[in-house]
C-alpha cells in the first residue's frame, strides 16, 4: 500500500462488534427579511413527526461526506437552485448524539448553520411536504431536537455579527447607520443604544465608509441621515459585542 492510500481493516476485525447507527445532517439556515429574523423550515412529509415543522436535513449516504449530504438535502427539500446551495457558506455548528433523539434508531446528527441574505422562496421536495421562511418563534415546537439546534444556531450567528462585517450584507448598497443597527437588533433580539452603536461602528477601521454628499430622510423632524456603504474589512477589530457580551 502506498503512503496516503486507503488503509485496510486489521485482520480479524469484526465490523459488527458494535451496534450500527445512522448519521444525518440538519441545517439551520437564517435570513433577515421584512424586518425580522426568519428560519428556513420544512413540513415533514413522512413519519416520524409527519406534518410538523422541522429543519431541512436527512441521512448521510454511504459514499458522501456530511458536507455533501448537507447541500444535497438542502437542495432536495427546499427546492433552492443548485447554484444557490453550492454558493452558501455553511458553517458546521456541532454534533448532536443523545441516544434517544430519534425514535427510529440511534441517529447522530451533524448540524450546519448559515445567515445569508437574498435567498429565493423555497418549496418542498424529497421528504418535505412544504418549505417556507418562518419568523423566529412563529411556530409551535419543532420535530426531534431541532429547537435545541435552532437555539444553538442563533447563538452562533449572533456571535458571527460580533466579529465580522456580515451585517452590511443585509443592508441596501447605501445605508444609514440606523438601518445597520436594525440588522443587529433583529438578529440579537435586543435594542441597542444609538449613540454608542454609532460611535463603535465609526471607530472600527474598514467597517463602513461614508458616501460623500449623500443623505436620506428617515422620518420625524430631524435632519437627513448620512449614508454609508460597506467598507473593505471582513473582520471587526475590535469586535462589536452584544450588550453584556451575550444575546438577550
Amino acid at each position: 500500500m502506498s503512503a496516503g492510500g486507503p488503509a485496510r481493516a486489521p485482520e480479524g476485525y469484526d465490523p459488527y462488534a458494535f451496534e450500527p447507527f445512522a448519521v444525518t445532517v440538519d441545517l439551520a439556515v437564517c435570513t433577515v427579511r421584512d424586518g425580522g429574523l426568519h428560519l428556513l423550515l420544512i413540513r415533514r412529509g413522512e413519519e416520524p413527526y409527519k406534518g410538523e415543522w422541522a429543519l431541512p436535513g436527512g441521512f448521510v449516504l454511504p459514499r458522501e461526506s456530511a458536507g455533501q449530504a448537507a447541500r444535497r438535502e438542502l437542495a432536495e427539500e427546499t427546492g433552492l437552485p443548485d447554484e444557490v446551495v453550492a454558493g452558501l457558506h455553511l458553517e458546521q455548528l456541532r454534533t448532536y448524539s443523545d441516544p434517544d433523539r430519534d425514535p427510529r434508531m440511534r441517529v447522530v446528527s451533524v448540524a450546519y448553520t448559515a445567515l445569508v441574505p437574498d435567498l429565493p422562496e423555497p418549496h418542498g421536495g424529497g421528504d418535505a411536504a412544504h418549505a417556507q421562511w418562518v419568523p423566529f418563534g412563529a411556530y409551535e415546537g419543532l420535530a426531534f431536537d431541532h429547537e435545541r439546534i435552532v437555539a444553538d444556531a442563533r447563538e452562533r450567528i449572533g456571535a458571527k455579527l460580533e466579529y465580522t462585517c456580515l451585517a452590511t450584507a443585509f443592508c441596501p448598497p447605501e445605508f444609514t447607520l440606523g438601518e445597520l443597527r436594525q440588522v443587529y437588533e433583529t438578529v440579537w433580539g435586543t435594542a441597542l443604544d444609538r449613540p454608542n452603536f454609532r460611535r463603535k461602528v465609526l471607530a472600527t477601521p474598514g467597517f463602513v465608509e461614508p458616501v460623500a454628499g449623500a443623505a436620506r430622510l428617515t422620518g420625524g423632524r430631524g435632519k437627513p441621515a448620512a449614508l454609508y456603504r460597506a467598507g473593505a474589512a471582513t473582520a471587526l477589530h475590535p469586535p462589536l459585542l452584544r450588550p453584556e457580551g451575550r444575546p438577550s
